[in-house]
């Protein structure tokens, strides 16, 4: 079998002749190196300063492409495109903003994508009823974003203005919580402008369409659903309690609500009577009307609430520690579900 095997092998010398195969073994090499001279040699761009591309989630190759074209990154597009199907890295390009180094060849061009040298694109989950203070510690730990910076921007006067804010004090209650994608390292005016944008289009798009109910200004009503967002999470209980605050409101009684008691606390805990007579205007329990801001960023179905409350005889509710709250219209009922709640936690303490 083997002898077979060997009368098998083909014998070059007898296919090629000295001359052709020198001349085979030229170009091969020829060919190689000029592939290694176009993918490997440095590409030269005439900007001054690094050139920044962004690459967003789902950008089509030919645009990535046509983006480090104009901007000189690449001398030749159909050079760039072979490469990447020679490192099958065709989907392998990472969202991101990248700074480009001067004189990256191809090869290394892709490298520089592939492996994500960049500030990435990440998706985060900004939850209902988050403060700024809160959504600053986020960030930063989602998107190494700077926590004081990003406070501060959110307090910025001339930002505020900007964008038409004039009634309130900072962006508390108008970033609007839900799934956004930002980029790494990203300035905090750029994430402040997208969540404000959108907390915009949903309550132009969305709500301002509903009837009125009642003479308040969009910036009472976030204070409203802010509220509403602090007591509960259950979306069938929101319009209820709005009902009901609007109902206070109107009777001139104080809303003492509990969410406005606990934004003056250095973090949550279970109420004390003696948190009730911290003098603040923000302590619904001691001041009438609504406290001056909103004290959390409300998520959309609270907002609706405070534009669409229930309409109801509701002046009281309480909490029956299971998820839902009691509602009542008297003073006396209500004294009733107080009592059956504390009855119900004494239980569970046993």
């Amino acid at each position: 079998m083997q002898s077979e095997l060997k009368n098998n092998k083909i014998d070059f010398s007898k296919l090629l002749s000295k001359k052709e195969f020198i001349i085979v073994g030229g170009s091969f090499v020829i060919i190689l190196a000029v592939l290694l001279y176009t993918f490997l040699s440095p590409n030269y761009y005439s900007s001054k300063t690094p050139v920044k591309i962004e690459i967003s989630e789902g950008m089509p190759l030919s645009k990535i492409v046509d983006t480090l074209y104009v901007h000189q990154v690449i001398p030749s597009k159909r050079n760039f495109k072979i490469a990447i199907f020679l490192f099958g890295a065709e989907k392998r390009l990472k969202s991101g903003r990248y700074i480009i180094p001067n004189g990256l060849s191809y090869v290394k061009l892709i490298d520089y994508f592939v492996s994500g040298h960049g500030d990435l694109l990440k998706s985060v989950k900004v939850y209902d009823g988050l403060t700024i203070k809160k959504l600053a510690a986020k960030f930063k730990i989602d998107l190494d974003i700077d926590s004081v910076a990003f406070y501060n921007m959110c307090n910025n006067r001339y930002l505020i203005d900007s964008l038409g804010l004039v009634s309130a004090s900072s962006f508390e209650g108008f970033l609007l919580p839900g799934n956004y994608n930002f980029f790494e390292r990203s300035d905090p005016k750029e994430i402040i402008c997208k969540m404000f944008k959108r907390f915009k289009t949903y309550v132009n798009d969305s709500l301002e369409k509903n009837p009125k109910v009642g003479n308040y200004s969009l910036y009472q009503r976030v204070i409203m659903a802010s509220i509403i967002n602090g007591e509960t999470n259950k979306i069938s209980d929101m319009p209820l309690i709005s009902g009901v605050y609007y109902n206070r409101l109107k009777k001139g009684m104080k809303l003492q609500a509990d969410p406005t008691v606990q934004y003056l606390l250095p973090k949550w805990r279970r109420l004390l009577y003696s948190d009730l007579r911290i003098n603040s205007p923000y302590n619904t329990y001691m001041y009438r009307g609504l406290p001056p801001g909103p004290i959390s960023n409300p998520g959309k179905e609270a907002l609706k609430a405070a534009y669409v409350p229930d309409r109801n005889n509701y002046l009281f509710f309480v909490a029956d520690g299971r998820g839902n709250h009691k509602f009542s219209s008297t003073y006396a009922q209500h004294i009733k579900n107080v009592e059956e709640y504390r009855q119900w936690q004494e239980s569970q303490e046993k």
